[in-house]
């Protein structure tokens, strides 16, 4: 049995490119399969915390838009209507499970040092209460982000997992894991299963922005990596091609990239990814 049915407290990150097809619009069946397996782990006793992006391309395709908006003002339009659409469809979906979900925009600025003790006590009385945080970037004042293309949820979820005092983060992408070269380019890249420490090899790996419909891509996540591991959090990379792969996660504990917190008893373990390299994706 995995070790990681040990982790209390989870952060888990859903991007654009895993809630949606490549023409923006809603991938019903991965949402619908992502919401039953968070549903599960909570049921079984974890406390799931949600972040997720998807309300820009949501908006962009609410809308009629096909391409991402180069314009503040059209990305803040994309953001106010696709985060009702996110919202409405987290909040049906869970309930189908008996589950309620409570809504956190956030900014920076209000996770500044001096700031997010607000935060913090709202996070945690949410938990307390049985209730599913999903945490997204507030696209539509956040203007900073929005024009500095810096409007991505790696690092916000790396924030809010310190913040909140998580035990495992869990980043699903489009992507298995860290590779030790670009898998797009070279069919013969390897899996990387897990990373002890974050140094600058690690991060040369890192590659440029991901799919068009978000703004994130391996940079990001290593970023993410490091805010996490320094507050004593382990990270894992994790395709979010099929949500299932949340369930192989903890059974098995072999799958996807692991970034290792610093001074944590994994450290001390034994990588548990097959020796091959493979990642084990559970196939669609």
């Amino acid at each position: 049995m995995s070790e990681l049915k040990s982790k209390k407290r989870v952060v888990v990150k859903v991007g654009t490119s895993t809630l949606t097809h490549r023409t923006g619009r809603l991938n019903i069946r991965r949402v619908e399969g992502l919401v039953k397996n968070l549903a599960d782990l909570q049921n079984a006793g974890h406390e799931i915390i949600l972040v997720s992006s998807g309300a820009i391309g949501l908006g962009m395709s609410k809308i009629g838009l096909v391409e991402r908006p180069k314009d503040t003002p059209t990305k803040q339009a994309c953001a106010a209507v696709g985060q009702c659409e996110l919202m409405y469809l987290y909040d049906k979906l869970f309930a189908e499970y008996s589950l309620n979900v409570a809504q956190f925009l956030l900014t920076k600025f209000v996770l500044l040092e001096d700031r997010r003790t607000n935060v913090k006590n709202a996070l945690e009385r949410v938990i307390q209460l049985g209730v599913i945080p999903i945490v997204n970037e507030n696209d539509t004042v956040a203007i900073d982000e929005l024009e500095l293309e810096m409007g991505e949820n790696d690092s916000l979820a790396a924030t809010v997992a310190k913040i909140a005092g998580a035990d495992l983060l869990i980043i699903m992408s489009d992507i298995d894991g860290l590779y030790d070269n670009d898998p797009r380019l070279d069919p013969d890249a390897k899996l990387i299963p897990v990373v002890e420490e974050i140094n600058d090899d690690i991060r040369a790996l890192a590659g440029g922005a991901g799919t068009k419909m978000g703004t994130g891509g391996m940079k990001t996540k290593i970023n993410a990596a490091e805010i996490a591991v320094s507050s004593g959090i382990d990270m894992i990379i994790l395709n979010g091609k099929n949500p299932d792969n949340l369930y192989w996660l903890f059974e098995t504990g072999r799958l996807g990239t692991r970034f290792l917190a610093k001074g944590s008893a994994a450290e001390k373990a034994s990588p548990e990814a097959d020796e091959s390299g493979d990642s084990d994706i559970v196939e669609e």
